[in-house]
């Protein structure tokens, strides 16, 4: 009974298929079949984020990417690629107002108003490219050609079969499968190879005598086989992309695709189930200078095989020369390298009797992309939940958001300087970074009306109004705390927790713990506390070179020998 039932509802849908391409709506059911994707069951998934979309449509448009290219880089079929940049050049846009904008606004240009019902597509049978491949090879006898057998296995499978694009798609990966083997052209300033040495360099701490194993970043173009070489401490994200923006600087330019290995600094995964999913920092970086990140491929050494002969080149050359070096920096070791670097690329090259600088010069320099006008600066990125009291929480601090993004969760993007936090695209908060745990960074624009008006009545002259009250000392540790921070409220619950002790410990002992504080450059409130539980304050100096704390004899209060 099922399989009757499922039988005629893959009728149906064919129907309905038919009467859609007969009539005007048949572009529009195309146009909506690109908001869904399938998965192994046909099952219509959901649509692919505008993000992805916009990044396929900067490759193609303003980097001059092939489709091809353009999905590769991006892990996109190259049918949806070709079904997003179609429909962008129906509307007509400018690709850099376009991707200005924020995945909202992207979305209500780029997406029409969904069909209320969308018909699966059915699948479709995979021609036998065996018997085509035996078919093709008598084709002086024959004659035969790939087109002639295309109409065959339509004929054969009227309702469920491949285009002849996709037919011959399939075809070519079908030879790639059993004659991979194809000689690498690199066009000129098209792409940069990048990748570590294997080989290591000991970097020696003069004080402890520990020994560091520096990492040797190189990069090679493509075309001309000019080299890059930077040594760093470690492979971590941060000290790869340092190396990249200081490679640029050296080119003098950008190339349009950068191939890097799978290192965990540049591809989170790359499998077959979920393809390639590019680290957001090293995807930020490729945004910054108008690139295209396209990893080789794990277990196809020809994917990456300028940066293995490189690598090579720069082991013989640069790092088989200075093993017998001692190397007390990583700077040190850099200014070595560098002088070894430019006799390397300027070294003749046998089969091109040419240099790579001259080379470089004649076919890579002319085609890179100039550089932009500031150096991209390194940011991480994660997702964060808005928490009931419109922060988010980063590294042991909080940020405030408009309350109106209560529950939501939002993209934050973080330097050393600064924390922007996005909301589909759209910028919604930008704060200084702090960089001690607990401290809080509240915008009073962020705060429903009525918390406003309650932080307006507790303001930085009531802190100082209490401290005054109590001493000299606390007045003074007040005002520092307020130096410290850049939005007076940041420091409001901290200060109300210090000048609340005097509640507990009486004022006069907590002027004597922020004198204290103050001479032994103290902040945290829970030292504070842990000063007037054990009474620091009434502790000697340890020998008569350092500062004593001349508090005790001036107040009138004090009694006893202890205090003499």
């Amino acid at each position: 009974m099922h399989y009757k039932y499922f039988i005629s509802t893959i009728a149906n849908m064919l129907d309905e298929f038919s009467m859609l391409k007969s009539n005007n709506i048949f572009n529009q059911y195309f146009l909506n079949l690109i908001y869904f994707r399938k998965n192994n069951f046909g099952v219509l998934m959901k649509r692919v984020s505008m993000r992805k979309i916009s990044e396929v449509l900067r490759l193609h448009f303003k980097l001059n990417l092939s489709i091809r290219q353009s999905a590769n880089a991006t892990n996109t079929s190259r049918g949806s690629a070709n079904n997003y940049c179609t429909r962008f050049k129906e509307l007509n846009i400018d690709i850099d107002k376009f991707i200005s904008l924020n995945e909202i606004e992207q979305e209500r240009i780029f997406y029409p108003t969904a069909l209320k019902s969308i018909t699966p597509q059915t699948s479709k049978v995979m021609p036998d490219y065996i018997y085509i491949q035996n078919e093709l090879k008598r084709k002086k006898q024959s004659k035969v050609t790939l087109a002639l057998l295309h109409e065959e296995y339509r004929e054969a499978n009227p309702h469920n079969s491949y285009s002849y694009t996709q037919f011959r798609e399939h075809y070519s990966k079908f030879l790639n499968k059993i004659n991979p083997s194809m000689k690498q052209v690199h066009l000129a300033g098209e792409k940069l190879f990048v990748d570590y040495s294997g080989a290591t360099i000991p970097i020696v701490n003069q004080r402890t005598g520990e020994i560091t194993k520096a990492q040797i970043f190189v990069a090679v173009l493509g075309a001309s086989g000019y080299t890059f070489v930077h040594a760093t401490y470690s492979q971590k994200q941060r000290d790869f992309i340092l190396s990249h923006t200081l490679a640029y600087d050296f080119f003098g330019g950008v190339p349009l695709i950068v191939v890097p290995d799978n290192l965990k600094s540049a591809v989170i995964k790359h499998s077959k189930k979920d393809g390639i999913v590019i680290n957001e920092s090293y995807s930020a970086l490729a945004r910054h200078y108008n690139m295209a990140v396209a990893p080789a491929r794990p277990y196809k050494p020809k994917d990456k095989s300028k940066a293995e002969q490189g690598v090579q080149g720069i082991q013989r050359w640069i790092l088989a020369v200075l093993r017998h070096q001692t190397f007390f920096s990583v700077d040190e070791l850099n200014d070595a390298i560098s002088l070894l670097l430019d006799k390397y690329n300027e070294k003749k090259v046998k089969r091109f009797n040419k240099s790579r600088f001259e080379m470089f010069l004649e076919l890579d320099k002319p085609f890179l992309q100039s550089l932009p006008n500031e150096r991209y600066v390194y940011r991480e990125f994660k997702e964060a939940s808005v928490s009931q009291s419109y922060h988010i929480f980063l590294e042991g601090c909080e940020y405030s958001v408009p309350y109106k993004y209560l529950g939501f969760r939002v993209f934050v993007a973080y330097s050393n300087q600064s924390v922007t936090i996005y909301h589909k695209g759209l910028q919604i908060a930008l704060h200084p970074k702090l960089h001690f745990n607990g401290q809080t960074s509240t915008l009073n624009e962020h705060m429903p009306t009525n918390h406003q008006y309650a932080n307006e009545k507790i303001n930085p002259g009531r802190f100082l109004n209490w401290a005054k009250d109590i001493g000299v000392s606390t007045l003074q540790w007040v005002k520092k705390e307020f130096e410290k921070v850049a939005h007076a409220p940041n420091a409001y619950r901290k200060l109300n927790a210090v000048l609340s002790m005097a509640k507990t410990y009486g004022k006069a002992e907590l002027e004597f713990a922020l004198q204290y504080a103050i001479t032994h450059n103290i902040t945290a409130t829970s030292s504070i506390k842990s000063i007037l539980d054990k009474k620091l304050y009434l502790q000697k100096p340890a020998n008569n070179n350092v500062a004593s704390i001349h508090i005790f004899n001036n107040h009138e209060y004090l009694r006893g020998n202890i205090y003499q």
